[in-house]
């Protein structure tokens, strides 16, 4: 009996003490938090507007056939380069050989009235000089020498714009390029009016992108801009606005952008899928704090500031911003330090241990 009198105030001492620590661990622990941290700087803050579109080709022209015919040389593929004249496809078509053969025979007749006119009238005045014709004789030869002449020269215009029809039966490339599309065959059958080349001009490629409406207003010509192609997402292409189409799509609410590439790369191609960000603002040395550090209460931005290892809510006035920073323009300095994920649970004086990012 006396052996177990010994024994348990032993127990309930050691018990004591153990639960007094419980209790100042939990309530110490309790308000000690881990906190991933950022330090404030002073870096640039580049300002963009961000857009998707489409490379679209400066120089495009759409080659159709003048004239109803089959086809009979094919002088460039669909994927292969022209230049300027080059013949791409041949055809005959008997309508404008008939009326070139039409013409010329329309011009020697009428060139053989004509040289008889001026036989004519060589032979009215030396009659009116012998006095066998009358002025009005004479004037009436004039008259018909003058009329067969003009309407010789009428229809040798017409002989000539025949001709010219012939050059027709051969689709030409009107200026240096790649030809995009070229699907007839040699001996296909072509109704007038068909479509049956593209030539682009690979050197003038531009980016067509959409704009918000709401951005418009900070949209200039001549500023730059970063481009990246779905295709090519590792390259980062240098750009300027070179036109703003001043019409906004009703349904959409958007405006088209131009943009020219500076070096254009080789491998762009006409209809390629790309992302733009147009610079509308920089800012030199700013001082920058993590977007997500900043929260707002009552219409004031606050941040969580570390302060000599405790929490103090810090309240700040903030400046432009980009998709990751915010401008602190006054409230705080280079070098402080912040949370950067602003919690619910977190309250002023809470003691902070600093944790690297992903780390709980």
């Amino acid at each position: 009996m006396n052996t177990l009198q010994k024994v348990f105030p032993k127990y309930s001492i050691a018990l004591g003490v153990l639960f007094v620590i419980t209790v100042f661990f939990l309530i110490t622990r309790g308000n000690t938090v881990d906190i991933e941290a950022g330090e404030v700087t002073n870096a640039e803050l580049v300002q963009a507007i961000y857009a998707t579109g489409f490379v679209e080709a400066e120089s495009i022209a759409n080659l159709n056939t003048e004239f109803s015919g089959t086809v009979s040389h094919i002088g460039a593929k669909e994927g292969e380069s022209v230049k300027r004249g080059q013949n791409i496809i041949s055809f005959d078509s008997p309508q404008p050989q008939f009326a070139v053969s039409e013409a010329r025979s329309s011009v020697a007749e009428q060139d053989a009235q004509a040289r008889e006119s001026r036989a004519q009238l060589k032979r009215k005045r030396n009659l009116y000089h012998e006095g066998a014709i009358s002025r009005q004789d004479l004037d009436e030869a004039e008259k018909k020498s003058v009329q067969a002449d003009e309407l010789l020269q009428q229809k040798a215009l017409q002989l000539k714009m025949r001709q010219d029809d012939l050059n027709k039966l051969s689709v030409k490339a009107p200026f240096d390029g790649v030809l995009t599309l070229q699907n007839v065959k040699q001996g296909d059958y072509l109704p007038a009016g068909t479509l049956v080349a593209r030539v682009v001009d690979p050197a003038g490629y531009l980016i067509s992108v959409e704009v918000d409406e709401l951005d418009i207003p900070r949209i200039r010509n001549g500023q730059k801009a970063t481009v990246v192609f779905d295709a090519y997402p590792d390259q980062r292409l240098s750009a300027v606005v070179s036109r703003i189409v001043p019409q906004t799509d009703k349904i959409t609410k958007t405006s088209k952008i131009y943009l020219t590439i500076d070096k254009p790369a080789g491998t762009i191609q006409a209809g390629m899928t790309a992302t733009a960000n147009i610079i509308y603002n920089v800012r030199q040395n700013a001082l920058l704090v993590r977007k997500s550090s900043v929260f707002e209460e009552n219409h004031q931005n606050y941040v969580w500031k570390i302060e000599k290892g405790r929490l103090k809510k810090q309240p700040i006035r903030q400046g432009a911003s980009d998709l990751t920073f915010v401008e602190v323009l006054q409230g705080l300095k280079k070098g402080d330090k912040v949370a950067l994920v602003p919690d619910k649970g977190l309250h002023e004086g809470m003691d902070v241990r600093i944790v690297r990012a992903g780390k709980s």
